[in-house]
């Protein structure tokens, strides 16, 4: 196994009135995809934005490389190769494909005061970028976003984040709002991010889709971290159990069978 890109150690994080997170030790390893599980509510949101510079956690460390870091902003995360896709994709809808890709840091074309964007190299580098994902159905960089499936516009966010250089690849539900067609799509193109050695944090609650690409399994509730575990080593049952709650599933499951008793 090689060094983690990505360790975070005992970190926490309060709000007035209320702890987040607690005490949270993970790592995030290249080429491998870390499977952050839990309910609505376990605490994923808040570990995601102490990853990516919108908050600061209360206590403990995060290391990059090795190295201590603080991050401030998204700026300072994003310096340090931490991307993060957001469920929708954070595309633009109105935009073209080529635009949304490089929005911020357009390539231009001429020179001085003539500099202008440079639509077709724009267009040219985004639909190779995401063919590179198996997204073969793009061909026209000047095709509008909001033309494209949610599977699509996941792979131009995931795209335009490895192709500026993200090692760290943090997708926030990516999967949730899609079909079944559409999710398998963004899972297969986890399984390219990660074989380029991009290390992957894949945020969920689905468990069969955690199941088909995670390497490492993280499982929070109310801000702790209840379980910790490679692949092989929990069944499906276990993981779900685990998420929900053993005692609550219990008490449903003996519910449930009362209810049918007095059918």
């Amino acid at each position: 196994m090689p060094e983690p890109l990505l360790r975070l150690a005992d970190v926490s994080k309060s709000f007035v009135g209320t702890n987040a997170l607690q005490d949270i030790s993970l790592e995030v390893h290249p080429g491998r995809v870390l499977c952050l599980l839990g309910d609505n509510g376990a605490g994923k949101s808040t570990l995601i934005k102490i990853l990516s510079g919108v908050h600061t956690p209360t206590s403990g460390a995060i290391e990059v490389n090795g190295q201590p870091v603080v991050f401030k902003s998204p700026r300072d995360a994003s310096a340090y190769g931490i991307a993060t896709v957001h469920q929708f994709g954070g595309t633009f809808p109105l935009m073209s494909v080529g635009r949304s890709f490089f929005v911020g840091v357009e390539p231009t074309k001429g020179w001085g005061p003539f500099k202008r964007f440079d639509k077709s190299l724009a267009g040219e580098i985004a639909v190779r970028e995401m063919q590179s994902l198996g997204i073969t159905r793009v061909t026209d960089g000047k095709r509008l976003v909001g033309s494209l499936s949610g599977g699509e516009r996941q792979a131009l966010a995931i795209a335009r984040a490895v192709y500026f250089g993200a090692n760290v690849l943090i997708l926030d539900e990516p999967t949730a709002a899609l079909g079944v067609k559409e999710a398998s799509h963004v899972l297969r193109i986890i399984m390219q991010a990660r074989a380029k050695g991009v290390a992957v944090i894949f945020v969920t609650h689905n468990v069969l889709h955690a199941m088909m690409v995670g390497d490492h399994f993280a499982v929070l509730i109310h801000g702790r971290k209840a379980d910790d575990f490679r692949k092989g080593e929990r069944t499906r049952e276990q993981i779900t159990d685990l998420m929900a709650g053993g005692e609550a599933m219990a008490d449903l499951e003996a519910e449930l069978a009362e209810l049918e008793a007095s059918a």
